[in-house]
């Protein structure tokens, strides 16, 4: 705790007490507790300690606020098989609580498989070494505004923080929703942002089982575990969330085991559906293996397991968590206490059913929880898996074009590399089969940034509030920015700006994004992916997306193969008056070569015009789009210029069969990469905490921070003075 900065006071409640004996006592109640500070953080999540070790650090007091008495999250609350992306995009505290996770195995590289106590013995260690003021056990009750501003924050049991500047690192962000930030539940429709991902998808599954208490009789209700209704228009938005469930760490070893008990309520009659499952699965595959119907993920240390959903039915409680985001705690301990019932039932039912195979009861009955994890609370998770809650909703909205490549935030404070990755939204009767909707697995090309747009409230909202987890995203790239290394990146990236913006005395929208970004990478975070720049990738531009303009009229497509898994086509009709065209931003003047990608078919037009607007003039290449389906064709190398005087207008002029608007590519050669060396590397100096003292253990802290060509030696002379 850093008693010299974070000021505690307490008041207490005396009363004189005369008992039946004629005995008289002093009762002292505790009444009330202020807590100031810098910087107060709340929710002990793995974000919440990343930022409040960051803050710290940069010589400003740091309060982080616990909901029950744990720190990590999910990184310390089963989720041991860390969904990481790509690991070279992860910096700053959020690699070194990997490589400090690896120290513990006597690794010298970062490790991402660990158990869950080691998670959370390494955050208690980032938080006493930085001196956090840490506070368990606290709920928020409500929040004091003052303008634009929160003045202070007051728990359920009476405890009152205040601070400078607040982080929401909760993965509910009920912080700022008490704040009166604007945010979101649910998914929204195709059209909202222009994402093809968007909104209600089409039910699916791979195995034919019945929904029906009596199979084939409608009228005999559904079985638990189906949800009524239909799935909604495709495309639609609605107001419902991927599932939760735990990720339980199990273990083999007999002497480190504890049963997994059913629950109080358990009956077999529960799982009808499960068996129906099996059966079907049986039928058409001949066999199945427990790691088929639950992710048994056995790459934890010391013969230790994250458990996880497989298949369409598994762990995961599909459709038992739409209230979540906006429950009161009291509410959300009933959602938590059903999740926890109904992955216990499932997981007693695999072990003892007879209607389970017996390959599966035996693989089943091996793996139990484990005795050294989650200590109190019988080797159950303390955190249940909150996939998505609330979203912000602010001036930069994350969306599926960022996480696909498509379209570059100026200003990211942290990169983004998992997949979009929903798990189901629906479990549904459809058609007299039990069908899931709403998953979504979408590859990334590269690590993409993170808007600091899209961590703070949008203007004229609250001026000094983060959000961190629950921060201003599309539910399509909420999927990909969701990850437990992203949410410690996003969340130091908040910390910092925090202690920029009390430095400066400015807004969160008015922070200088130039300093923020020069203090993000002397500590180590990682703002760019050389792979994601124009030099490696070029430029892509999508049909429809940003820096695209059109003539209206084109038709969706229906086969596969589009480059952002659609594309658009004339209809063979309207000939002469269908145009498409795309206007990169060209950061300098060179040479590039331009790509096309198109989906082929036999009805397609041979002599498809596009034309090309570059430094010399345009000019006209006709293309045959029944060849090269869904690869780049090179149409063009030519000399442009810098902006965006340059374009290329695919055009149905003159042609016979059905036209094709998909995406085109501007990829630099020769001059941009001879323009670029020639560049000489930027020295920054980032000075964190300039100011040294003699005594008190006062040392002063800066970074120099190199970008551009990073190849050669450099010299850099720099003096430091000042009286003593």
């Amino acid at each position: 705790m850093m008693l010299d900065s974070v000021r505690m006071k307490c008041q207490w409640r005396i009363a004189f007490v005369l008992s039946l004996s004629g005995f008289f006592g002093i009762s002292a109640a505790f009444s009330s507790c202020v807590v100031e500070s810098d910087i107060c953080v709340y929710g002990g999540t793995s974000g919440g300690v990343a930022a409040a070790v960051a803050a710290a650090r940069l010589g400003k007091s740091a309060t982080l606020i616990l909901l029950n008495n744990h720190v990590g999250g999910m990184s310390s609350g089963g989720l041991g098989v860390t969904d990481r992306g790509n690991t070279a995009s992860i910096g700053g505290i959020s690699r070194e609580f990997y490589s400090r996770v690896g120290q513990h195995y006597n690794s010298s590289s970062p490790v991402y498989f660990f158990e869950p106590h080691i998670a959370e013995q390494t955050f208690w260690e980032m938080l006493t070494g930085a001196g956090v003021s840490v506070h368990t056990n606290q709920l928020l009750s409500t929040v004091t505004m003052s303008g634009l501003r929160i003045s202070e924050i007051a728990m359920q049991d009476g405890t009152i923080y205040r601070a400078k500047m607040f982080i929401d690192t909760t993965y509910e962000g009920d912080l700022i929703a008490k704040a009166g930030v604007s945010f979101t539940v649910g998914r929204e429709g195709t059209n909202a942002y222009n994402e093809s991902l968007a909104g209600i998808h089409s039910p699916g599954g791979s195995y034919s089982y019945d929904p029906y208490v009596v199979a084939g009789n409608p009228a005999s209700g559904l079985l638990p575990f189906v949800q009524p209704g239909a799935a909604g228009t495709v495309g639609q938005p609605d107001n419902k969330l991927q599932c939760y469930n735990f990720r339980l760490c199990l273990t083999q070893n007999p002497t480190n085991q504890i049963p997994i008990a059913p629950p109080a309520n358990y009956s077999e009659s529960q799982y009808e559906l499960m068996r129906r499952y099996l059966v079907a699965r049986v039928a058409a595959d001949t066999t199945v293996q427990l790691n088929q119907i639950i992710d048994v993920q056995t790459i934890i240390p010391n013969g230790k397991t994250d458990i996880n959903a497989n298949g369409e039915l598994s762990t995961d409680y599909v459709g038992a968590n739409y209230t979540w985001p906006t429950n009161s705690y009291a509410e959300r301990t009933m959602v938590r206490q059903a999740h926890e019932d109904y992955i216990r039932g499932l997981l007693y039912f695999y072990a003892t059913s007879t209607n389970v195979p017996m390959n599966v009861r035996t693989q089943m009955q091996s793996w139990q929880l484990a005795k050294d994890e989650f200590q109190d609370s019988g080797g159950w998770p303390h955190q249940i898996y909150v996939r998505e809650a609330r979203r912000m909703v602010s001036d930069y909205v994350m969306t599926q074009q960022d996480s696909l490549g498509q379209r570059s935030a100026t200003d990211a404070v942290a990169l983004a590399s998992y997949s979009i990755d929903s798990h189901p939204v629906q479990r549904l009767a459809v058609s007299g089969l039990s069908r899931w909707e709403g998953s979504l697995g979408s590859s990334v090309p590269f690590p993409y940034g993170i808007s600091y747009r899209s961590l703070i409230p949008k203007v004229g909202q609250c001026q000094n509030v983060f959000c961190t987890f629950a921060l201003s995203a599309s539910h399509v790239a909420f999927a990909s920015c969701r990850m437990e290394p992203v949410f410690m990146m996003t969340s130091q990236s908040a910390a910092t700006a925090a202690a920029l913006a009390i430095d400066d005395n400015v807004a969160v929208q008015q922070l200088n994004y130039a300093k923020l970004s020069a203090q993000l990478r002397a500590d180590g975070q990682v703002l760019s992916w050389t792979s994601a720049t124009i030099s490696t990738n070029g430029i892509i531009l999508d049909q429809g997306g940003p820096g695209t303009s059109t003539s209206g009229g084109w038709a969706n497509g229906a086969n596969a193969g589009g480059w952002n898994g659609d594309y658009w086509h004339d209809g063979n009709t309207a000939k002469g008056s269908r145009w498409e065209m795309y206007t990169p931003t060209l950061p300098t003047n060179g040479t590039y070569q331009v790509y096309g990608w198109w989906v082929t078919d036999p009805n397609r037009a041979t002599n498809t015009p596009i034309d090309i607007v570059h430094a010399a003039g345009t000019t006209r290449v006709l293309v045959n789009q029944r060849n090269n389906t869904a690869q780049w064709v090179l149409l063009l190398t030519t000399n442009f210029n810098a902006g965006t005087s340059s374009s290329v207008t695919i055009r149905n002029d003159n042609t016979t069969g059905y036209v094709i608007a998909d995406a085109v590519r501007f990829f630099p050669i020769g001059a941009i990469s001879n323009s670029v060396a020639a560049t000489p590397p930027v020295i920054e100096v980032v000075a964190s905490d300039p100011n040294a003292k003699e005594f008190g253990n006062k040392a002063g802290r800066f970074s120099l921070v190199r970008s551009g060509d990073t190849n050669g030696a450099v010299t850099v002379n720099y003096n430091v003075t000042g009286t003593a």
